[in-house]
């Protein structure tokens, strides 16, 4: 039997996904901001290298990690609101021009009018479906009370349910640390450490994109 040096921890080979036609919501914390800043630009260093446009990401953020799970559902209900004015309004917009068609030139003047814009449209060049993925970010480090343990059960509980009620994948990206340390290592503030923002932004491409597979009835390797 052959033994490699690869370590055993990890997710090991991460796949090639094609992140350009996925909308990403990103939901951040900003207590420990060190260690969040740091997650927060390698998640979006993965994003890009994926492929994923910069216009196609939504980054909202909330007071402290036990925010994340009402953060991550509002976010989402959010883009699927956006989703459903864009489809309304091109539907009326659609109907608008049939009706010029069938009037002719008695409508010249009204069509000419420039059309107003949705209050809800996303980003102008984006797109405007409901999120493929969720990104949760937050940073937890232990101290001397039990806030440590009630804050990351409950948000670990939290951001579960948020995936499972809404279908849209949720990825966990809270850090649960002893030390402070541990944290600089896990968000590639320390040498020899490795940022994980870079695997939760990969996790988001992967499952945005078997999850448009999973919709088609189609499994996607």
């Amino acid at each position: 039997m052959s033994t490699t040096n690869a370590p055993l921890k990890g997710p090991g080979a991460t796949p090639s996904y094609d992140g350009k036609p996925l909308r990403i919501g990103i939901i951040h914390a900003r207590w420990n901001t060190t260690l969040i800043d740091a997650l927060l630009a390698g998640t979006l260093k993965s994003l890009h290298a994926a492929g994923v446009q910069n216009n196609n990401i939504e980054i909202q953020s909330v007071p402290g990690s036990y925010e994340l799970p009402f953060g991550a559902q509002q976010m989402i209900r959010a883009s699927v609101t956006q989703h459903a004015a864009g489809s309304v309004g091109g539907v009326l917009a659609a109907v608008g021009e049939k009706a010029g068609d069938l009037l002719g030139g008695s409508v010249t003047d009204l069509t000419s009018l420039p059309k107003s814009t949705p209050a809800t449209a996303a980003k102008s060049t984006g797109l405007t479906g409901p999120f493929d993925a969720v990104i949760a970010i937050g940073a937890l480090i232990k101290g001397s009370t039990m806030h440590f343990e009630y804050i990351s059960d409950a948000v670990s509980h939290g951001l579960m349910k948020v995936q499972l009620d809404t279908g849209c994948p949720v990825v966990f990206g809270l850090l649960t640390l002893l030390t402070e340390e541990q944290g600089l290592e896990r968000a590639g503030l320390k040498e020899g450490g490795h940022n994980h923002g870079e695997d939760w932004g990969s996790a988001a491409v992967e499952l945005g994109v078997k999850r448009k597979g999973w919709e088609q009835g189609q499994y996607v390797q």
